[in-house]
């Protein structure tokens, strides 16, 4: 088994949604930090999803890391980090959404496990 570490970015994340990332199919990835930057001129407030509807099996439900969090002008927020992980099974997303246009820069850092 080989064991990668690797960085995931998006940048502008908006209302729309972002999939920041997918778990490859015969792949288990464990998501050690999670960071999400204001970059607008007044405060936002951001969701992340752990979106499991693309799972070949088990529960396939999208549930919330976080929702509605506030992250103030010049300031960013931690939703994986320190002792907090999250584990992905192959299908998997991570989903960062903002209640505002183009204002998030978002950095995902996990290990894949193949």
């Amino acid at each position: 088994m080989a064991n990668t570490f690797k960085s995931e970015t998006d940048t502008a994340v908006g209302t729309g949604g972002s999939t920041v990332y997918t778990c490859p199919a015969a792949t288990q990835t464990t998501a050690i930090g999670l960071t999400i930057a204001n970059i607008e001129t007044s405060q936002i407030e951001v969701d992340v999803e752990l979106d499991a509807s693309g799972r070949t099996s088990g529960a396939e439900d999208s549930v919330y890391l976080i929702k509605n969090a506030p992250v103030p002008v010049g300031s960013s927020l931690v939703v994986i980090g320190g002792s907090q992980k999250v584990v992905l099974e192959p299908g998997d997303a991570i989903v960062v959404t903002s209640n505002t246009a183009s204002s998030a820069d978002v950095a995902l850092s996990i290990l894949e496990i193949s």
